[in-house]
């Protein structure tokens, strides 16, 4: 791999790669855990719709990526080589991933604790936001983690339909008969997908630090 860092051209093509798999990989995550809450508290909340809600998602979920990424265009007309697509499909899963863990990290929140805060004057929606979801990023937290190392691995496939990171460096390496990059695009994503885990456990102990007090941390 000393090899292939020692070309100018290899070190820019990997730089520029992995900023791509950064942001096709972490905007569907964000833009999913948006989506994501709503239809999770909407599972919680509303029993006759959690059935339709969670089976929609987990059938979504199963949903080959290659095939989700090649009907995108068809529907939404965009180009087929255009990451939008990837973004679209990414989003679709990282929702369909969370809606359970939402439902469940809600599920988790202590009744007397929604009760308290019902009783001093919260509405629906402040307390959902003061005080459901606050208390429930310690199981989400698993959900979020899993999503993104999901989206870590999905966006390496996009480079099938010609936009995919790092995946551009197997098929590349593949087709060029070249070990090194191969390894490289094999190391790098390996090693994005446990850098963001680690952000993503930081990020959850800095903004609950009462389960790190706790000992749940």
């Amino acid at each position: 791999m000393a090899e292939f860092f020692a070309s100018p051209s290899n070190r820019e093509l990997v730089l520029g790669q992995l900023v791509q798999h950064c942001s096709l990989a972490l905007l569907p995550l964000l833009l999913g855990a948006v989506l994501a809450l709503p239809l999770g508290r909407l599972a919680q909340r509303r029993a006759p719709l959690r059935g339709f809600l969670l089976g929609t998602a987990g059938v979504l979920y199963t949903v080959p990526s290659l095939a989700l990424f090649v009907l995108i265009p068809g529907i939404a007309g965009t180009p087929l080589l255009s990451p939008i697509n990837v973004v679209v499909a990414l989003t679709l899963y990282t929702t369909a991933l969370l809606v359970r863990p939402v439902r469940d990290a809600l599920d988790a929140v202590p009744g007397h604790v929604v009760a308290a805060a019902t009783a001093m004057g919260f509405r629906p929606g402040r307390r959902f936001l003061a005080v459901e979801l606050p208390l429930a990023v310690p199981v989400l937290a698993a959900g979020v983690r899993v999503a993104s190392v999901s989206n870590i691995s999905l966006v390496s496939v996009g480079a099938l339909v010609g936009v995919g990171g790092l995946g551009r460096l197997f098929t590349d390496g593949f087709q060029r008969d070249y070990p090194a990059q191969i390894l490289v695009g094999v190391a790098l994503t390996l090693l994005l997908a446990l850098l963001v885990d680690l952000l993503l456990v930081l990020l959850w102990r800095i903004s609950t630090p009462w389960a790190r007090h706790g000992g749940t941390g």
